[in-house]
């Protein structure tokens, strides 16, 4: 276990050819064992910029007014009533994990690939009991229909030569290109994955930004002001929210940073040892897994004073390199970053 920024920055960054990504097998049975994040060396540098592409902020410029809606028809369902808090950010970020996986348009197997897809969320973290009655076994069952219902979309979606954009266009475009030789199979493990790695974590992290705000009346007042500004001038102009608007709210970003850091979401990754290696000074044999714990280093007292307290104001200057690390680090870190934090800022 490494709690030293140096040692994790070895790991991560300067020699990740030297420890692999690693999943228990169940895991990679049901998101798809060719999906970016299990792969290593060329294939992985592939795919990630392919998945990177269509995260980018160019990318990402024209989906704000589709997440504002999102947000707006979710709204109305919250009124006057008890809600899961949980349970309702996974409901928004799903929807915004579908439509970066397979662009806006509403087409018949998506009311398929949601019900699928939640059966085998359910089973991913159960125990991996492969027999009739079983979570993971339902899990493994919707997981093959989820592969089935995604093909089906994809030939459609070749054969009418309209892609219809998200991360589908991506991976389709490049394809038709011979850029990238990916099979259907390859495709359909990448948007699952992104569906994965875009639904939960971010679902938790808005949850925390919530919690935070409920418990600190002063940041809360602090933020509402800041967006009822931006509210005001999309009012005066008759307009709904761009881009450009959420390069405008400093104060909530540095909340969403401080939620990071505080609550730490990605607690640590898993790497294994490809062979003996050297680290520190200690020897880490082969086979061996390798856990940076980004959790210990955002609550060490030496990067971070008074680390328990939660204080945005921390981030009004950027933290040492290396010992702030809400998505990861090196070639591994996450691509869709730059979307979670689209979805915090449009959703307060």
């Amino acid at each position: 276990m490494i709690s030293n920024p140096e040692a994790a920055r070895t790991v991560l960054v300067t020699e990740p050819h030297l420890f692999k990504p690693t999943y228990p097998p169940s895991k990679e049975k049901l998101i798809g064992p060719e999906a970016v994040f299990f792969q290593q060396g060329t294939y992985h540098s592939m795919l990630k910029k392919l998945v990177q592409a269509s995260f980018l902020p160019s990318a990402l410029k024209h989906s704000v007014s589709q997440v504002e809606q999102i947000v707006l028809n979710l709204l109305p369902s919250w009124n006057h009533t008890t809600i899961n808090t949980l349970q309702q950010m996974k409901r928004y970020a799903f929807e915004v994990a579908v439509i970066s996986a397979f662009g806006g348009k509403n087409e018949l197997e998506m009311e398929e690939i949601k019900n699928l897809y939640l059966c085998l969320e359910k089973g991913y973290n159960s125990l991996p009991l492969d027999f009739p009655g079983t979570s993971y076994r339902k899990a493994i069952k919707a997981r093959k229909l989820l592969n089935e219902s995604i093909r089906r979309l994809i030939r459609r979606r070749k054969e009418s030569g309209n892609h219809e954009g998200g991360l589908l266009e991506v991976l389709l475009r490049a394809k038709g290109q011979k850029i990238y030789q990916l099979t259907d199979s390859q495709i359909a493990d990448n948007l699952i994955g992104v569906i994965f790695a875009a639904h939960d974590t971010t679902a938790s992290a808005i949850t925390w930004v919530l919690k935070y705000l409920h418990d600190n009346a002063n940041l809360l007042e602090s933020v509402t002001k800041e967006q009822e500004r931006i509210k005001a001038i999309l009012t005066e102009e008759n307009r709904g929210l761009t881009w450009d608007d959420t390069r405008h709210m400093p104060f909530t970003t540095r909340v969403i940073q401080e939620t990071l850091r505080s609550a730490s979401i990605l607690s640590f990754t898993f790497r294994e040892a490809v062979r003996d290696v050297e680290l520190q000074g200690y020897c880490i044999p082969k086979g061996w897994k390798v856990l940076p714990l980004f959790r210990s280093i955002h609550h060490s007292a030496d990067f971070f004073p008074q680390p328990d307290k939660f204080d945005p104001s921390r981030f009004e200057v950027p933290p040492r390199p290396n010992t702030y690390m809400p998505f990861g680090n090196g070639v591994h870190s996450c691509p869709g970053s730059e979307l979670a934090k689209l979805e915090i800022l449009v959703l307060l």
